[in-house]
């Protein structure tokens, strides 16, 4: 939490002294087409590799796998997203460090490589379906009654 709050008042702090540094050294007009050009960049970069995942996750699904890798792309890329909106420069670089496939895979089978995403696995463990047989049937013992019996 204090990690966080750190870091919503760092960054912003950060990036309005490197803007005023680039704004001095370029000016403010050509740093603001900088930071505008990378957000369209980031935009068009955004759709493609979404499109990208996207197909990646069905065809995985399509197979009986489980798209884990591509399912953490694909959170890597709104956050990447989210982040190329941002006016700033540090904020782009995290941002293109998302959405570049040659920067996000291995970022992302990293993580999952960790561990870093075993909330995932112990809730499934607590929800009972790894003893759960594909094969098997579901069985419900009860007893009924016949309400058809009662017209006749």
């Amino acid at each position: 939490m204090r990690l966080g709050l750190l870091l919503f008042i760092a960054i912003p702090i950060l990036e309005m002294i490197i803007l005023i540094e680039v704004g001095g050294i370029i000016g403010a007009l050509p740093t603001v087409g900088l930071v505008v050009l990378t957000a369209t960049i980031g935009i068009w970069l955004l759709r493609l590799e979404g499109l990208a995942t996207l197909a990646r996750v069905q065809a995985k699904l399509n197979r009986g796998e489980i798209p884990e890798t591509e399912l953490l792309e694909g959170i890597m890329l709104l956050v990447g997203g989210a982040l190329l909106l941002t006016p700033g420069f540090v904020t782009d670089a995290i941002g293109l460090a998302c959405i570049l496939p040659g920067l996000r895979r291995p970022i992302a089978r990293w993580i999952i490589n960790r561990g870093l995403l075993t909330a995932v696995n112990v809730m499934h463990r607590k929800s009972g379906f790894e003893n759960r047989r594909e094969d098997s049937p579901t069985i419900i013992e009860g007893e009924y009654k016949d309400d058809d019996d009662r017209l006749r």
